[in-house]
């Protein structure tokens, strides 16, 4: 008879233990991740997102899991539902605290109801959808959120009355080119040369590119990590500072293995850069920062470079984060996002799923029309 559990946190489990669950999966759900934005103390009632994984144990063995947070807010989370906040407010119904399964402040797609390798997947999915609700429901909470899952999660959610949201999100895919230029030369001309102009305005001015990864990666550019997230979160007013130095410290204790970093100097002087993740076969941006501002610095380091890491290592697919349309002319393609959704109040449940009924077709309406418009072409 499986038991469902209620932790303070994924440091309460063994990290083999949790990493097990992940295996092959997204990295930003291993231990190290998650442990780490536990212990640098970025979660909790500060920033809204209070840490309550949700555990199954069979004969005392945990067999499967979800990266459970209970929010106060809807800050962090990439997948809005600040409209429904408002709607529930001003019906009477309290809205926060929810409870949110996924990754904090980071919109990446991953497994969001984890299994033991060895037991039926598809045997617990059910189990897992069903204890969310029942949380829901014993804890007199508005819903349940489970963002960024897969896709192989979202009927097992459905049939226990979640309900479906669909987003987009741009992605890079490698048909196994050989080299950047192969990539490049997908461009039309008109494209391809401005690309060209960008670059080439950089080596003119002098700015180095360099890329490293796990333990090449220079001492001065572990501790510019923090620097170089600060400089964009602070620069835009709607930047948010969810992390802290901590954190960052532990990444490169705990993670360094995974980081992947494209730098740019001038005069010596780390002036930019990129944070990416690396894991079975994917390239995932996270996070961008400039402390000098230069022209076209931007679209190379953050893609072109990553791109060009992705094609030397054999990689398939560079994932560079949330939002931004002008990816897709960058040869990044639309790609869905899938959440879903379960609103304890009948009247608010019915409003949403009317609501993401319409916002569904726009979203496929949208996806199809960026893929009939690529950038790159056939």
């Amino acid at each position: 008879m499986a038991e469902l559990e209620l932790l303070g946190g994924v440091r309460e489990v063994p990290r083999e233990t949790w990493n097990a669950l992940v295996g092959e999966g997204s990295p930003f759900l291993e231990w190290e991740w998650l442990a780490s934005l536990e212990e640098a103390g970025v979660l909790g009632a500060r920033s809204g997102w209070t840490p309550c994984p949700l555990v199954a144990r069979q004969g005392g063995r945990v067999v499967a899991a979800c990266p459970l947070y209970l929010k106060a807010n809807s800050e962090g989370e990439f997948v809005f539902d600040h409209g429904w906040a408002d709607a529930a407010e001003r019906a009477g119904i309290r809205y926060y605290p929810k409870l949110l399964v996924g990754v904090p402040f980071t919109p990446v797609t991953g497994a969001r109801l984890l299994t033991a390798p060895d037991v039926e997947r598809s045997a617990w999915l059910p189990r897992l959808a069903a204890g969310l609700r029942e949380l829901c429901r014993s804890h007199a909470l508005s819903g349940v959120h489970v963002n960024f899952c897969l896709e192989d999660e979202a009927a097992p959610l459905a049939d226990a009355g979640f309900l479906p949201r669909l987003g987009l999100q741009y992605h890079w895919s490698n048909p196994g080119y050989g080299e950047l230029e192969d990539f490049l030369q997908r461009f039309r001309s008109k494209r391809r040369n401005q690309i060209a102009r960008e670059r080439r305005s950089l080596a003119e001015r002098g700015v180095a590119i360099e890329t490293h990864a796990g333990d090449a990666i220079p001492d001065d550019a572990l501790a510019a990590l923090f620097e170089l997230y600060r400089a964009t979160v602070d620069k835009h007013p709607w930047g948010r500072r969810y992390l802290n130095r901590r954190f960052f410290e532990l990444l490169r204790q705990r993670f360094r293995s995974r980081l992947h970093l494209v730098l740019a100097r001038e005069a010596g002087a780390i002036v930019a850069g990129a944070i990416n993740v690396q894991k079975a076969g994917v390239l995932y941006g996270r996070y961008w920062g400039a402390l000098r501002e230069i022209r076209n610095l931007h679209f190379e380091v953050c893609y072109y470079r990553s791109i060009d890491h992705c094609i030397r290592q054999g990689l398939q697919r560079f994932e560079p984060g949330a939002g931004g349309d002008f990816k897709q002319t960058r040869g990044f393609d639309a790609t869905p996002t899938r959440s879903l959704h379960l609103l304890a109040d009948a009247r608010l449940h019915a409003a949403v799923a009317r609501f993401l009924e319409a916002e569904r077709a726009e979203a496929t309406r949208a996806i199809d029309w960026l893929r009939e418009h690529s950038a790159l072409k056939s």
